[in-house]
């Protein structure tokens, strides 16, 4: 208490308070994206309290990763070279990740173009409860080192850091229902998300491997494209409606 009763009269930590919460709902997009496509692959009485979960886990993860902020920080030391370059530990978990997600969504594009592939008489073809939730873990554990680390680099106050975390998981819980509506009912959005997932995997491995790619770039790009696409279905509807009335 002794430590928050200062911040609140101090201007600067409001501004970083508002600054951090943009950064930490910005970068739960991507999470968020990634879990409304994987649950909506679940029955449809499983979705719901998957996303929860998989909501829950994140919140889990980035409060337990604040508890831990001292050594969170190490995880940017080098822990050896790989041809030239000096990995941390950070570096690696975003290597890997990057990897999952890259997997994941071109296994996911490979699905959405040829739904009916072979598969043995008998297969399942929907996704395990346990099987998402542990997928959705792997990327939640990715996404929230990323985000601790990129919050300790703007402010050393653990309780800002705290209230941000907690402001944008409810904005990822609150949207959750809605995006996942939005995407299953737009198949060519569908397809536009797993591209967005594609480019984030990438940026992952490029920052992994020390290449810094500017956020800017990137959610810039994903905004142009989503406005275009948001373009292209509301033609595709005025031409629908005007089919439906010839």
């Amino acid at each position: 208490m002794d430590q928050i009763l200062p911040l609140l009269s101090d201007p600067t930590a409001w501004v970083a308070l508002a600054t951090l919460i943009v950064m930490e709902v910005v970068l739960g997009v991507d999470n968020l994206i990634f879990i409304s496509i994987l649950t909506n692959k679940l029955p449809a009485d499983q979705q719901t309290r998957a996303r929860r979960i998989g909501i829950g886990l994140a919140l889990i993860l980035r409060l337990g990763l604040l508890g831990t902020v001292a050594y969170i920080v190490h995880l940017t030391q080098p822990v050896f070279t790989l041809f030239g370059q000096a990995l941390s530990w950070r570096d690696l978990i975003l290597i890997g990740g990057g990897l999952f997600l890259l997997w994941k969504a071109t296994k996911e594009i490979h699905h959405s173009v040829d739904p009916e592939p072979q598969e043995k008489p008998g297969a399942s073809a929907s996704l395990g409860f346990a099987a998402a939730i542990g997928q959705i873990l792997v990327l939640d554990l990715v996404f929230s080192i990323d985000s601790i680390i990129t919050a300790v680099g703007m402010t050393e106050h653990v309780p800002i850091m705290v209230v941000a975390v907690i402001v944008a998981v409810t904005v990822m819980l609150l949207a959750a229902e809605p995006l996942s509506r939005f995407i299953a009912a737009n198949p060519t959005v569908v397809m536009l998300a797993l591209g967005f997932l594609i480019m984030i995997s990438m940026t992952l491995i490029a920052e992994g491997f020390g290449a810094h790619v500017p956020k800017g770039y990137i959610y810039t790009a994903m905004a142009f494209s989503a406005g275009v696409e948001g373009l292209n279905m509301m033609a595709r509807r005025r031409r629908r409606g005007q089919s439906g009335t010839a």
